[in-house]
């Protein structure tokens, strides 16, 4: 459910849930913190790139397994690393570069926006479905998108539900590049290879300088998101979330 390719000094990381959107099932989860763990330990590896296999980018937290689990709803607001994909990004010291090569939904979302710099394909989607699931955000997207696209803007795409293309994801600042679907891991590629030509241990710290000075008062706000979110979440049961997943699905089949 998780590929790794190495060459030279890059890590391809394939989310490979095709049949599935890619849904982040706690396995993948545990998968994908597992092999930023390794990766961020690995002395021939300077830049990672994360993309999904298939249609998807990722569909976020599998909500089927949610549906069939009690206390599944605790991974929206884990935080542990091998349970929160987010953090599991945020644990690598290393540029991670995220290939959207399809829709993005909600906690894929989220973890898009875990990324250091995001390219897109042509056929990227991103949308935050939080609200229509009716749970709250939990792994920082509340806080994140609008810090990166502006605050109306993140209000328009969080209260609706409605999905963002890539073009206008570009337009607003939530993407660096849109490239034809094919050229996309070519470019992602390129990019990577441009920042493993840089030393890794001067990656690291600038990344950490950039990420630092980004988070001195955006840490206050994720504790305020997690309040928030950890007390609704816990009101939600495995038949809310089923029955919100029916909905999301047939307003998928008549748009």
């Amino acid at each position: 459910m998780l590929l790794i390719e190495k060459n030279d000094h890059i890590a391809v990381v394939t989310l490979n849930r095709p049949e599935a959107m890619n849904a982040l099932s706690k396995a993948l989860r545990s998968a994908l913190y597992q092999a930023m763990v390794e990766l961020d330990a690995d002395p021939e590896t300077s830049v990672i790139v994360l993309t999904g296999a298939g249609r998807a980018f990722t569909a976020g937290l599998d909500l089927k397994e949610l549906g069939r689990d009690p206390l599944g709803m605790g991974a929206a607001n884990a935080t542990d690393a091998k349970e929160n994909p987010v953090l599991a990004i945020q644990t690598c010291r290393k540029p991670v570069i995220g290939a959207i090569n399809g829709a993005a939904i909600t906690g894929g979302f989220e973890v898009a926006l875990a990324c250091d710099v995001l390219i897109a394909s042509t056929n990227a989607r991103f949308a935050d479905t939080h609200a229509r699931v009716g749970i709250m955000p939990g792994w920082g997207l509340s806080q994140r998108l609008s810090r990166t696209i502006g605050v109306y803007r993140a209000k328009t795409l969080s209260l609706t539900g409605n999905f963002l293309d890539a073009q206008t994801a570009y337009e607003w600042g939530l993407v660096s590049q849109v490239v034809e679907p094919d050229a996309l891991m070519p470019t992602a590629l390129k990019l990577a290879a441009d920042m493993a030509s840089i030393p890794a241990e001067t990656l690291s710290i600038y990344k950490a300088i950039i990420d630092g000075g980004y988070d001195v008062a955006f840490g206050e706000s994720l504790e305020l998101e997690h309040k928030v979110s950890s007390s609704h979440n816990a009101a939600v049961t495995p038949e809310m979330v089923e029955a919100r997943r029916a909905a999301i699905q047939a307003r998928g089949r008549t748009q």
